[in-house]
């Protein structure tokens, strides 16, 4: 047998990383993390005028009912909640050259949301409370990893940090982003395609309520979505649009933002009254033609990125998260090396296709929205039409989104 410093090492303390780390722990698996960001400092928050919106990072992401299944069994959603998030009970969505339109409500489908507005940093907040409670953790940060290589006997991956620190564990996983230097150093390749947009994203507040309500309107220039948060008047905002219009749209003053802001979004909630500072970032789909190797793994953004349409990236890295600690603890109960590669490739199989299905969709809605052709905005205004009115496939549409479909992880299961 080979001597082992840890059972498994997960590069990237992020979201989807520090999920896996809580999956594995709370089952008994001895985990180091690495993390190449050092400790944020923390600051007392003064407070803020009446209006104005506190510069925290904006990011937020759209939680399906899945992933709260995955966060209540790690013991994260209590403390999730008890820092603010908004439930979003319908979404509304509408073709800005055309007509078409569809509308979900949760009470069709007879449950009590669709799902849940969340910021990362409420998010990261609760990961961090949680890891902290589990003995069994060994954590470097900052640190990285220089480079690693399997042992002679191929029994376990030896990792080596730029902190002259050496390990031997029986996996590896990177789960550091889009960027991930785990995927770089094992050679792993990937596709990539570059929209030639950026997503701008800010936190706003607006003259009327979001009404619990996740909008979405399509113009031909990229989606933007009001996604609304615990405020009744606050909402944080995605706006995906061509990168010379965002560069445009990222140098105004607040006022002139506010209104192409408001233009863009028909005023459907009124005038933008204050605003966040705005955060761009490339908008790009990415996805590996491997998941796994022997004795690694890639999770999340490091396996695939896709467009922000309907807010599915981090559920489909915390499903990720999710099959893969339900691989490795299966294999662990049947006393077998969950290292090895026949049983990483169980995790591949599992997830590769779901992840590939919905980059695809993505990409085609996009397409599909961003033409100016008349026989597609036909299609599109028929499409959305028809769709709203079909209960049916509505419902089926509802539920995917939702997270609710077939072949889900135990943890991501009612």
């Amino acid at each position: 047998m080979q001597n082992l410093d840890t059972d498994v090492v997960i590069v990237g303390s992020g979201i989807v990383g520090a999920t896996l780390a809580c999956a594995l722990l709370q089952q008994g698996i001895q985990v180091t993390l690495i993390e190449a960001k050092p400790l944020p400092t923390t600051t007392d928050k003064k407070t803020k005028p009446e209006q104005q919106i506190d510069p925290i990072d904006p990011r937020t992401f759209a939680l399906t009912r899945a992933s709260e299944r995955i966060l209540t069994k790690l013991g994260l959603w209590n403390l999730i909640m008890s820092q603010g998030v908004s439930p979003f009970r319908e979404i509304h969505v509408w073709d800005a050259n055309g007509s078409g339109e569809i509308h979900f409500d949760s009470a069709t489908l007879v449950e009590p949301n669709l799902g849940y507005i969340v910021e990362q940093s409420v998010l990261q907040s609760a990961l961090t409370t949680r890891l902290a409670e589990f003995k069994t953790l060994t954590y470097y940060r900052p640190a990285k990893v220089q480079y690693f290589h399997l042992t002679t006997n191929q029994a376990a991956m030896q990792v080596y940090l730029d902190n002259n620190q050496q390990l031997t564990t029986r996996l590896l996983v990177g789960a550091e982003g889009a960027h991930s230097p785990t995927r770089h150093l094992a050679g792993i390749p990937y596709k990539l395609l570059d929209h030639g947009q950026q997503a701008i994203v800010a936190t706003v507040q607006t003259e009327y309520p979001h009404q619990e309500t996740a909008w979405q309107r399509f113009l031909i220039t990229g989606p933007l979505a009001f996604l609304p948060l615990a405020n009744p008047y606050t909402s944080s905002i995605v706006w995906s649009i061509d990168t010379p219009l965002a560069q445009h749209l990222m140098k105004l003053d607040k006022i002139d933002f506010h209104q192409e802001l408001e233009q863009a979004f028909a005023a459907k909630l009124g005038k933008i009254i204050a605003s966040s500072e705005r955060v761009a970032f490339p908008l790009q789909s990415r996805y590996v033609l491997n998941y796994v190797q022997p004795r690694l793994a890639l999770v999340g953004d490091a396996a695939h990125t896709i467009l922000p349409l309907a807010g599915q990236g981090l559920n489909l890295g915390l499903l990720d998260a999710a099959a893969l600690s339900e691989v490795i603890l299966t294999a662990q109960a049947q006393r077998k090396d969950f290292g090895r590669y026949q049983e990483l490739r169980r995790y591949e199989r599992w997830r590769k296709s779901d992840n590939l299905a919905m980059l695809k969709a993505m990409d085609s809605f996009k397409y599909l929205f961003s033409t100016s052709s008349l026989p597609l905005s036909w299609a599109r205004h028929v499409g959305l039409s028809f769709v709203d009115v079909a209960t049916p496939i509505k419902q089926l549409i509802m539920r995917q989104a939702m997270g609710l479909s077939n072949h889900l992880p135990s943890l991501a299961q009612s």
